[in-house]
């Protein structure tokens, strides 16, 4: 197989809960770009739908679908859905995350705490678990679960400085889990040729620049990245077509660090 094919996604249905988001958005572009038939899916099915719109009159194949991953019943219905229309899922991209619900530990309560699991963590499960019913049966598949640097290194609250802002402790739990449920997975399932890798990706923020009141944050970030910058719109497109098609076949249970080099030191 020539390398130009090893990259291509045509004929693959490829599925991205939070699929318009700040990545979602990036994600779901490039599965396109690269062939791939798109479900965007969120509770939000109108920009889903908005997003699909886009690229659909760019000449790719996109839906919007309403999913709910605080809801057993919408993602059963909603992987139903998808099979209907489609016959199969090759690809499922876990990108959703909720930030409500969130805090620093002697903030957190238990109500915010269990909100924003049973999104991040139970619904990430739930989805996952209907998904790799159909790819056992046709003995192929391939997810990737978007974690972060936070989910391999500490955080480094020095980088906030004075500007207020934090990362949650919840969040931390959330993407080190992943992480673990990632390499369960590849393990687990790999005899079926279903493979399963993470990417963790940092600095993307592109309203940083433009808010003065974190510019200490940017400031700080860019000095403790190697590459010196913050992401761009493309950089998380080449990591997750290379996960998703040929290229990566022989890849499993790996979490693949797109961060500038954040976590080197």
């Amino acid at each position: 197989m020539k390398t130009g094919e090893l990259f291509d996604l045509g004929g693959k249905v490829a599925i991205v809960s939070g699929g318009y988001g700040l990545y979602g958005k990036h994600i779901s572009t490039g599965l396109c770009e690269a062939g791939a038939s798109v479900v965007i899916a969120s509770r939000n099915v109108e920009k889903c739908a908005e997003l699909a719109d886009e690229l659909n009159a760019r000449g790719y194949d996109a839906v919007g679908m309403k999913l709910d991953l605080g809801s057993v019943e919408s993602i059963n219905g909603f992987v139903a859905d998808v099979l209907e229309k489609y016959g199969r899922i090759d690809v499922l991209v876990n990108n959703a995350v909720i930030r409500q619900g969130m805090a620093d530990l002697e903030d957190v309560s238990a109500e915010g705490w269990n909100f924003a699991a049973n999104i991040n963590s139970t619904g990430l499960m739930q989805i996952s678990k209907q998904v790799v019913k159909s790819m056992k049966e046709r003995k192929s598949g391939c997810i990737i679960n978007i974690s972060s640097i936070q989910g391999a290194v500490g955080p480094n609250f020095e980088v906030y400085g004075s500007t207020g802002m934090s990362s949650p402790v919840n969040y931390t739990y959330d993407k080190w889990g992943m992480i673990g449920l990632t390499k369960w997975m590849a393990n687990y399932y790999g005899k079926y040729n279903i493979r399963v890798n993470c990417i963790s990706p940092g600095g993307y923020n592109p309203d940083a620049f433009a808010d003065e009141s974190k510019r200490e944050f940017v400031d700080n970030y860019l000095r403790l990245t190697p590459l010196q910058r913050f992401a761009d719109d493309d950089d998380i497109k080449g990591p997750i077509v290379f996960l998703a098609s040929q290229a990566a076949k022989y890849v499993t249970g790996h979490n693949l660090m797109v961060d500038g080099g954040w976590t080197n030191w």
